[in-house]
């Protein structure tokens, strides 16, 4: 388990054992703002308020050398995530100065692509069963993307949240994504489909209005 803070200090902890801190890694020159493992628990990346994105190899976890640091984005990484598809495949975004959802070969440390979504970028999740990637944001319209990977073809845009979408998570399914925002809510969307079931790809309010549809589960928001 990875954890990091303001001080710009990365702490590896063995939650199996009582002394659990087993790694100080620190590279970053400001507070960290993203850390992910990537699926096969080879490699540690982190996006710092320093604009820098780090990436880190388990088998030399315990020094405080990266085995990247990659500086293209422009202002604070928040969002990372791993594809679940290719091996080696990172997307990571931008804060409001950057707004560019970034993709990267993390074996070669180069960079793939670069998209501008025209505004912060809070959140990334991978469709676990298509190329696809949803995307959070902030200022200026507090919405989700759905893109079409490695095209980047926008496929719909999600509104209803109110203030910056700061956090996303998956269903078990993968199916529903979840959101958390600043206007205090939890959002619920049916955005992934399962393979060879139509996707309706619709907005919480329309999902609301459909809900007598027996194919569309209800979607809904908690304040």
């Amino acid at each position: 388990l990875s954890s990091g803070g303001r001080d710009s200090i990365i702490v590896n902890h063995d939650v199996r054992v009582a002394r659990h801190k087993v790694a100080t890694l620190s590279s970053h020159t400001q507070e960290i703002c993203g850390l992910s493992w990537s699926p096969d628990g080879t490699t540690l990346a982190s996006g710092g308020n320093d604009n820098m994105l780090c990436l880190w190899d388990a088998m030399t976890s315990s020094t405080s050398r990266t085995k990247f640091t990659l500086s293209e984005h422009q202002a604070a990484v928040k969002a990372l995530a791993w594809s679940p598809h290719e091996r080696n495949l990172l997307a990571t975004g931008g804060g409001t100065a950057d707004r560019t959802i970034k993709f990267w070969n993390t074996q070669t440390g180069s960079l793939l692509n670069s998209i501008d979504t025209g505004s912060q970028v809070c959140a990334l999740q991978w469709n676990p069963h298509e190329k696809e990637i949803l995307s959070s944001h902030g200022f200026a319209r507090n919405h989700l993307c759905l893109w079409k990977y490695p095209t980047m073809a926008k496929i719909k845009e999600l509104d209803g949240h109110t203030s910056r979408v700061l956090h996303m998570a998956t269903s078990a399914d993968g199916c529903t994504v979840v959101s958390a925002a600043a206007d205090e809510t939890l959002r619920f969307w049916d955005v992934f489909a399962l393979p060879g079931v139509k996707s309706h790809k619709r907005s919480a309010s329309d999902l609301v209005r459909s809900n007598k549809s027996k194919k569309i589960s209800k979607t809904m928001h908690i304040r």
